[in-house]
Order: structure tokens, then sequence, then C-alpha cells
């Protein structure tokens, strides 16, 4: 079975054909079936021979279908100072997308 390691939003993710993963919300419009690609690919590795790229690998690239994207877990930020009657609260709720990895090459 063929792994894969991709970057995108920052992290890096190891992934297999298959999998369905969260990762950050890339810009743009994308309906349910959309096709993405991953072209910033770091390692390929299919049991036999693995390619390690410096930083990337030229001409390799991950295939994708957009499943859904959503909102994570709410973060409450809570700013305070004693004996100045200062406080502030804010929230976060970070996007992010799942995407089901179709094929690595």
């Amino acid at each position: 079975m063929k792994t894969a390691v991709i970057e995108t939003g920052g992290k890096q993710y190891m992934v297999e054909a298959g999998n369905i993963i969260t990762i950050e919300k890339l810009s743009g419009e994308h309906k349910k079936g959309d096709k993405i690609a991953f072209d910033k690919v770091l390692l390929i590795d299919d049991g036999k021979e693995t390619k390690l790229g410096a930083p990337y690998i030229k001409g390799a690239s991950v295939g994708a279908l957009f499943e859904s994207e959503g909102k994570g877990k709410k973060i409450n930020i809570v700013k305070f100072k004693s004996k100045s009657r200062y406080t502030r609260r804010q929230g976060h709720r970070q996007p992010f997308m799942k995407v089901k990895i179709e094929n690595i090459g």
C-alpha cells in the first residue's frame, strides 16, 4: 500500500489511499465530490522504494475528493487583569475541510 506525506495549511499529514483526513480550510468554493490535488509531497513510500523530496518531490501529486467542511470546537479566549476591572472574552471556531484521499502518484 502506498503512503505519502503531504503538506497543506502549514501542517504535514501521512496519508494512504482511502483515508479521510481533516485539514485546514482551503480558499475558494468547493462542492461534495470536487477533486483537489496536493502538489506539496514530501515523501512517497510503496513498500519497496522510498522517495524523499528536498523539500518536495518534483512531479508528484496526491489526488483527493472534497467530502465536507465545518467548524471545530469553540475555544474561549479570556483576558483578565486583577484590580483594574479589565475583562475581555472572545470565542473562536477554526474552519476545517474533510477530504478523502483517492490516489498517490
